[in-house]
Parts: structure tokens; C-alpha cells; sequence
């Protein structure tokens, strides 16, 4: 296997470093978004959810302190979640990982391999 992929993540979860290894041992040539120092646009953000065929309130780490103080409970647009998001990147699930047209949250970690083995990308 050789099609490049991508992955956002946060350089400090260890469900990253799972990823990039599981890539690794299957020789997948990969690049890494550490959307905690490369912020992410709005574009790019909207683009990512609708390769993973979720709303944003998906996308968001609901055990994190910020979102319990700020938003549990509350309801949003879309637009609010994604600005949320753009503005508070910690709250992004990570990691994701992107390939071709489809994407997956790599939570639990075997999510990957359905990149690879449903339809061509």
C-alpha cells in the first residue's frame, strides 16, 4: 500500500502516536497535521467533516474542562461548532486520519483499516 494519508493530531495523544505507528508497520506514506500549531481553517475544518460524514458536534471532545464550562448543554449551528472548534482546537477528536474522499476518527484504532479495505478512495 502507498497512497499517501493525512492525520491531524495533537503531538501529546498517545491515540496519535497509536496511528502513526499502525501506518508505519503497514509502510502507508503519511503526513501529519498538528492542528495544535497549524491551525485549521474553517474551509478545511467543514471540508474534514464532510469526509467523515458527521456534524460537528461530533467532532468535539466533550470531556474536555473547556467544553464542560463553556458549552455543555448548549445548543448550536453548525457554524457555531466549527467556529468554536477553529477557535479551541484541543476540543477536535484526534486523531483523524484522511485518505482520498474518506476520512475516520481512529478511535479505537482499527477504524484505519476501513480506509484500506472498503472501496478504492
Amino acid at each position: 500500500m502507498s497512497d499517501k494519508v493525512e492525520i491531524w493530531h495533537n503531538s501529546r495523544c498517545s491515540k496519535s502516536r497509536d496511528a502513526f505507528q499502525w501506518l508505519a508497520e503497514k509502510k502507508i506514506e503519511n503526513e501529519w497535521v498538528d492542528y495544535m500549531k497549524t491551525p485549521i481553517t474553517q474551509e478545511r475544518l467543514k471540508g474534514v467533516l464532510n469526509k467523515l460524514a458527521i456534524p460537528a458536534i461530533d467532532l468535539i471532545r466533550k470531556k474536555e474542562k473547556i467544553f464542560i464550562e463553556n458549552w455543555k448543554g448548549q445548543e448550536k449551528t453548525e457554524e457555531d461548532w466549527i467556529k468554536i472548534m477553529i477557535a479551541n482546537p484541543q476540543l477536535i477528536e484526534r486523531p483523524i486520519v484522511i485518505k482520498g474522499k474518506n476520512a475516520v476518527i481512529a478511535r479505537p484504532l482499527n477504524l484505519i483499516e476501513q480506509l484500506f479495505t472498503e472501496n478504492e478512495n
